[in-house]
């Protein structure tokens, strides 16, 4: 453990720590944000787009902020992003706390009738410029991380941090936030904003100034639609991650697609509590943490393009097995064999993408990787509230909550078959080892990185 830690370097543990914290507040919120949701309104299209106002910036916001990760310094602007997500997330805990001895008790959510208009405008304000803050903060995270890990470590790095993030974010943050949300609705938000607040002090703490050199030297930038450009371009010449791109984008719309609606399911189908919600979210974090720690054995044993398509065959499986259970402990255990597979995906792209895009352009190309990728999940997240509500005319309602998880199980087995020709082990290997070879473009050309 000490080696690896001197491997890894103290500015990464900062990272981690900071990293751990803001995620335990996130499993608060993540458990406090849908109650409040269904707390507000029963009406699906309206919890749907609560989801959707989080991930919106997403498709709006990537492009912009791949240019001002390339043009600043990253570490400050984490922690700046970090600071105006505590000031946000401060803003709804103060609203919640007023509102609070009008809200039902959290395990009378269902008896709600009609919608709080003002609370529930709020929530979408605050939600939206949250994801603005997380779209530019995480990307500037992972394009830092090359900064402080050696490149061959960074598998590791992300492993353990994906793990962390995993841990804090499903399984110490939720029991806490189930606990907090017994005593008032309005502390878990108190409590998120306080670890956005630590997270930026611990990053503030690394040493150094982390604004990445154009490789001309000291050129004047050309405009910043010209730079987005450049990025789009690149990734789009490169046919690997290309096609990862818009594999991960439509896996996202398809897992939102039900993840929208994942918390009236629990509510109406598997009838659980906030404290019973946080246990079999359990299964997520356990499968998490053991994925997180075995993708690098994972991927040099089994190859990184049969562990890519065994997340996508298992994600079909567990949504189908989710949308068919009525048990609660079940529906824990099949998050965790979903999780354990498919935390190696995060792990083995992002770890290929900050190894194989050039340090000029990881902000733009990542940002666009990212539009692709994740500018889906409102799309899924909007679509999944219209398929519930739509159906609801048709079949009942614990049949329309079941039918977006056989929508997503059917959408995810389309993805395995098209996506395991593409994104094979030798094409993987083949743009990691470019990416080292002497004879790639050093400019970063995208027909350098991968074979044709």
């Amino acid at each position: 453990m000490a080696s690896e830690r001197i491997k890894l370097g103290a500015s990464y543990r900062k990272l981690y720590l900071g990293t751990a914290l803001s995620n335990i507040g996130d499993g608060m919120s993540g458990i406090a944000y849908p109650w409040l949701a269904t707390a507000i309104t029963r009406n699906p299209l309206l919890v749907a787009l609560v989801a959707a106002a989080q991930r919106l910036p997403w498709l709006v916001f990537t492009l912009p902020a791949g240019v001002i990760t390339d043009r600043v310094d990253r570490k400050r602007a984490m922690v700046l992003m970090d600071t105006l997500r505590f000031g946000f997330t401060l803003l709804i805990a103060i609203a919640v706390f007023f509102q609070q001895d009008s809200l039902p008790a959290p395990d009378e959510v269902k008896n709600v009738v009609g919608t709080r208009v003002g609370l529930y405008a709020l929530l979408i304000i605050a939600t939206l410029l949250l994801g603005c803050a997380e779209v530019l903060r995480d990307n500037c995270g992972q394009t830092f991380m090359p900064s402080i890990v050696k490149a061959e470590h960074l598998e590791r790095a992300n492993g353990r941090l994906w793990s962390i993030e995993s841990v804090a974010n499903t399984f110490i943050g939720p029991p806490i936030g189930s606990l907090l949300l017994l005593v008032a609705f309005s502390a878990p938000f108190f409590i998120d904003a306080g670890s956005f607040f630590a997270a930026a002090a611990l990053v503030a703490a690394i040493p150094g100034s982390f604004r990445v050199e154009h490789p001309d030297g000291d050129v004047e930038r050309p405009p910043w639609r010209a730079e987005l450009a450049e990025g789009v371009r690149w990734l789009w010449r490169h046919p690997l991650l290309r096609a990862m791109a818009i594999i991960l984008g439509v896996m996202n719309m398809a897992s939102n697609l039900s993840g929208a609606m994942f918390v009236l399911f629990s509510q109406d189908v598997l009838g659980v509590t906030p404290l019973t919600f946080t246990i079999m979210g359990f299964g997520f974090a356990i499968g998490a943490i053991i994925g997180g720690y075995a993708a690098p054995w994972l991927s040099r044993t089994l190859g990184s393009g049969t562990c890519l398509a065994m997340t996508l065959g298992s994600a079909a499986v567990t949504q189908l097995l989710v949308g068919l259970s009525s048990s609660w402990p079940l529906t824990g255990v099949i998050f965790a064999f979903g999780a354990l597979l498919g935390s190696t995906w995060n792990v083995i792209t992002v770890s290929l993408r900050q190894t194989i895009i050039p340090p000029h352009l990881l902000g733009r190309v990542n940002s666009v990787y990212r539009f692709f990728a994740w500018g889906m999940i409102p799309i899924g997240a909007a679509l999944g509230g219209l398929v519930v509500a739509v159906s609801r005319h048709f079949v009942s309602n614990e049949l329309s909550l079941r039918m977006v998880f056989f929508v997503d199980a059917g959408i995810h087995l389309v993805l395995f078959f098209f996506a395991r020709r593409l994104l094979t082990t030798d094409r993987l290997e083949a743009a990691r080892a470019a990416a080292f070879s002497a004879d790639a473009d050093p400019q970063g050309s995208a027909e350098a990185a991968v074979p044709s």
